[in-house]
């Protein structure tokens, strides 16, 4: 199955929801939060990358329950595409908090946690260009480093807790900040679980 040089259509569309969710983290890395105008038309784009993940999700769905025979689980492909997608919902619900806030301090911990999430989602289409290549063992590589970008992010989190509780006097200030790191966290979690989703597949069929 893996010997065919034709390629496959799954890890195609796998590939594609990759590039739209790498997309929105570089966007989102980029853009500059400056007021809450700013936030408003930010918070617009994310929507619409999430929008465009959701179609591509639709359409892998599609295509799966069309498909009679596919190049590994239907179940791992649905999983992986899902757990790509989670990462951009992630992003786009941050987004949503900044702008429900209408926080526009970008602190130092922030961008760093930014900067590995982005990090996370080149790692995420080299595997997914590798999967389309049909190097499974290739893609090893791209999950341990999106493993240790989370980790990164394990030790900004527990140092942006710990400085904002030994800083911060403003309870409301206190509860948004925590919020907000929490939130890019969880993202950091979500890259994770493409990791072990990508690691789950290779030890299935390589």
């Amino acid at each position: 199955m893996f010997s065919s040089k034709k390629p496959d259509p799954f890890f195609a569309a796998l590939l594609k929801i990759s590039q739209n969710v790498q997309e929105s983290m570089h966007f989102a890395n980029d853009c500059k939060i400056d007021s809450p105008a700013s936030l408003k038309e930010i918070s617009i784009k994310m929507k619409s990358f999430e929008t465009a993940g959701d179609k591509l999700i639709h359409e892998l769905i599609v295509e799966l329950n069309k498909a009679f025979l596919t190049p590994i689980e239907r179940e791992d492909i649905l999983a992986l595409a899902i757990r790509l997608d989670d990462v951009l919902d992630g992003m786009e619900n941050t987004i949503a908090h900044f702008e429900m806030y209408s926080f526009t301090e970008v602190n130092e911990q922030m961008r760093q946690f930014l900067k590995y999430i982005t990090l996370s989602t080149d790692e995420a289409v080299k595997a997914m260009e590798s999967l389309n290549r049909k190097d499974l063992v290739g893609m090893r590589q791209h999950a341990i480093l999106i493993k240790d970008y989370e980790r990164e992010c394990d030790e900004i989190f527990r140092s942006s807790i710990k400085q904002l509780f030994l800083s911060e006097k403003d309870p409301i200030r206190l509860i948004i900040f925590k919020d907000i790191y929490e939130q890019f966290e969880e993202i950091a979690d979500f890259c994770q679980n493409v990791a072990n989703t990508i690691e789950t597949i290779i030890m299935r069929n390589a």
